[in-house]
């Protein structure tokens, strides 16, 4: 039962928006969702059921579970419409039935003539809307049907019951892991030898150790992405609430800064009216220098309406504006939404509808359609007029700069990136030749120079050649000096030139290592955003496939609901006609059966006493009188006595619980009593007669043997000749059988019993032959 409120409006106040006037009322409306043909009753017993006696199945092999038995659902064959059959809803619409309809642009209306004829309005139109509710507000967790799972399996399928709807379905990234390494691990459990084969324990224990060792390591890395994550929350929550404190701390200030500047405007108030009032006390002070008292003239205050009488200041305490809310007006024809109403409909029909006419224009033309000379005149002097008006009032206007005329700077240009080649070992031998031979060109120059200057100063040689002749070892000295400074020199440029080679050489290779990382790089986050783009256009397809087959599965639903309360229908109509002729069916067949069964049974019992009896005579001829005697004690020592203490057992409990059956007997068999007893004298009639026609069957017993006297009475060698002869015993059972109880517990309970016991025994005959030819 689903209980919702529902809106019922007020007709009154339909159109209220008043609080006090509400539009509407709630009401409870109760609605049964569930279909009055379905049952409600929990049909789960018969499901834990069967769960119980599967679960002591498994430690009791013994006991036996009902088989399920699902009937054939002939999917090929009479039942093949219903698994066939498209619904007949059309699709038609290309869009779900939730989204409203938009509203389509009109264009601006246009007036029509009052000569022309009014379009009538359409008498209906069809507006699509939007409900209140949807379905996702009564939305639950998916339906699982009942299962039954076979002896000896183990669906996969429940390997995952423990995710539900909400928790792990639908199935994202990581329960499609999970289930893989479930698979896995199932995989690898098969694959372990056996605990049979003890040769193959260490494998097992190794290929164990392996697993579990495997099986730590990604413990290991789940708890670091735990604690990654975890670490990651912990840094957003610190990042929040030190952005809630800074937050806090600004408010703080603001408070602070605001009741600051609240104090200093007080304070400024204070000081403007200190400054007013001293100022109005100099200006007061300036009037009446002289000090002189003057007395009020009260005719020259009334005379002037800007003094005090008329408008008193209201520093002083009067304020003219006092109780002004005694001149409010308060009508309840202006206040009231019923004194509106009441307002309108006491105004008359020309206030509410005023009717406009449109002026009569002035008539220029004369009938004749010229235009009049009065007319012509007056709208020359108009535009006369209006030129000397705009000729006196043309002012020359300045120039306006351009509004939106803005200065666009050009950026400066980037310089090009420079680009480092490698040079080709031919350029560069040609780039050190070009090297060397300007350095040979610049001594060459420098040397020249040198030459030139050494001309021009040579007598200043000469004269410093006198005065340092006698230094030529220091001289050598220096030499030698420079010759060691110059070849470092060339070591050292080798060796730059060297080093300058090998940086080029890395990077050039450095360089183009970054040029296919960077490559591979673009290339990768190019791929990575077209994979995002495609996995969005995924996700939004199997979106909109998830609706469509929502849509469609409560179309189906509605169809099968129909579908099953039609083959209930025409079920019951079977079950009808199919009862009714397996009732006929069943009389003729019994009624068939039993008179055939009679028939054969007559049959068989007349062989049957043909041959016992032929074999009664032949045992009777060969039988001594010693082994009759054996035969008769053993029938009294082992039948008769032992039936006859049973039967004593059996009358003392009778006779204990005869007075409870007999005072039942009497409330409810009390008028069948009279039918009883006829019914049991016929029977006991029909089995005498049943007696007599078997002893006339059977003809005369054989004469017996004569035999000695010996110490047995009369009475036991005649008990004893009535149980030993066949055709006796075969009457003595009839009659037994047809004759009351009271007869029965009397004088026949010997022939009963030996008769009895005879019959068990030749029972028990067949089934031991029958044993023994089974046990061959």
């Amino acid at each position: 039962m689903s209980d919702k409120m529902k809106k019922m409006p007020i007709f009154k106040t339909m159109f209220s928006s008043l609080i006090h006037y509400p539009w509407y009322n709630l009401h409870l409306e109760e609605r049964n969702p569930v279909p009055p043909f379905i049952d409600q009753r929990w049909r789960g017993r018969a499901q834990q059921r069967l769960e119980v006696l599967q679960q002591l199945s498994r430690s009791q092999p013994s006991l036996q579970i009902p088989q399920i038995v699902y009937e054939d659902p002939e999917i090929s064959g009479r039942n093949r419409y219903k698994y066939f059959e498209r619904p007949f809803i059309p699709f038609h619409k290309p869009f779900p039935l939730n989204v409203a309809y938009a509203v389509a642009k009109t264009e601006p209306y246009v007036y029509p003539s009052i000569t022309s004829d009014r379009s009538r309005s359409p008498t209906s139109r069809t507006l699509g809307t939007q409900t209140d509710y949807r379905d996702g507000e009564a939305q639950t967790d998916p339906y699982s049907p009942e299962f039954v799972v076979p002896l000896g399996s183990i669906p996969e399928l429940l390997t995952l019951a423990t995710l539900t709807w909400g928790r792990g379905l639908p199935a994202g990234q990581a329960e499609v892991e999970m289930i893989e390494r479930a698979r896995e691990k199932r995989a690898w459990e098969a694959t372990l030898p056996p605990l049979s084969d003890l040769s193959q324990t260490e494998k097992r224990r190794k290929m164990m150790d392996d697993m579990e060792r495997k099986e730590w390591a990604f413990r290991e890395q789940e708890i670091e992405k735990l604690q990654d994550v975890r670490l990651e929350v912990l840094k957003n929550l610190l990042r929040r609430r030190e952005e809630d404190q800074n937050e806090v701390d600004v408010n703080r200030l603001d408070t602070h800064w605001f009741n600051r500047q609240q104090d200093k405007e007080e304070r400024v108030r204070k000081i403007k009216h200190e400054h007013i009032k001293a100022m109005r006390k100099l200006i007061a002070k300036g009037k009446n220098v002289e000090g002189k008292l003057e007395r009020r003239d009260v005719i020259s205050d009334y005379t002037d309406y800007a003094s005090q009488p008329y408008g008193p200041l209201s520093r002083i305490g009067y304020f003219p504006d006092n109780h002004s809310e005694r001149y409010v007006v308060k009508n309840h024809f202006l206040n009231t939404y019923e004194g509106l109403l009441e307002l309108e409909a006491s105004l008359p029909h020309s206030v509410t509808q005023p009717q406009t006419k449109a002026p009569k224009p002035k008539t220029t033309t004369t009938k004749e359609g010229f235009i009049k000379r009065t007319s012509r005149l007056d709208m020359e002097l108009v535009q006369v007029h209006q030129a000397l008006l705009e000729k006196k009032n043309k002012v020359k206007e300045p120039k306006k700069p351009l509004r939106f005329l803005q200065k666009i700077t050009k950026p400066v240009p980037r310089p090009l990136t420079p680009t480092l080649l490698r040079p080709s070992t031919r350029e560069e031998e040609l780039e050190l030749a070009v090297i060397f031979l300007q350095k040979l060109i610049r001594g060459r120059a420098i040397q020249n120079m040198m030459f030139e200057g050494k001309e021009k100063r040579l007598e200043l040689i000469r004269e410093l050649r006198t005065t340092h002749a006698l230094q030529e070892d220091g001289k050598l000295l220096k030499k030698a000096e420079k010759q060691v400074t110059l070849a470092l020199q060339r070591q050292r440029d080798l060796h730059e030139h060297k080093l300058s080679l090998v940086e080029n050489h890395l990077a050039w290779i450095e360089g183009r290592a970054l040029v296919n990382m960077f490559d591979f790089l673009s290339k990768e986050l190019v791929r990575l955003q077209e994979e995002r783009r495609i996995h969005a256009f995924a996700m939004l397809a199997e979106r909109q496939r998830r609706i469509r087959e929502a849509e469609e599965s409560g179309r189906r639903q509605v169809e099968e609901r129909r579908r099953r309360e039609e083959d209930e229908i025409f079920k019951q109509v079977a079950k009808v006609h199919q009862s009714t002729v397996d009732s006929y069916l069943e009389d003729v067949i019994l009624n068939s059966m039993e008179s055939t069964a009679e028939e054969q049974a007559r049959e068989e019992i007349q062989k049957v006493a043909v041959e016992i009896n032929d074999i009664a005579y032949e045992m009777e001829s060969r039988r001594t009188c010693l082994q009759s005697e054996e035969i008769v004690a053993e029938l009294v020592y082992g039948f008769l006595i032992p039936e006859l203490q049973k039967i004593s057992v059996k009358e003392k409990v009778r006779q204990s619980q005869r007075k409870h059956i007999s005072a039942a007997h009497q409330i409810i068999h009390r008028s069948t009593d009279i039918a009883v007893t006829q019914n049991s004298s016929v029977v006991g009639q029909q089995s005498l007669g049943d007696g007599e026609s078997v002893t006339k069957i059977l003809g005369s017993p054989p004469p017996v043997a004569a035999c000695s006297p010996l110490s047995e009475t009369a009475a036991e060698q005649s008990a004893a000749e009535v149980i030993e002869s066949p055709y006796a015993v075969l009457a003595s059972q009839a009659l037994y059988d047809a004759l009351p109880d009271e007869t029965q517990q009397g004088g026949l309970v010997v022939s009963h019993s030996a008769t009895s016991d005879r019959q068990s025994q030749a029972d028990i005959a067949p089934a031991k032959r029958e044993d023994e030819s089974g046990g061959e």
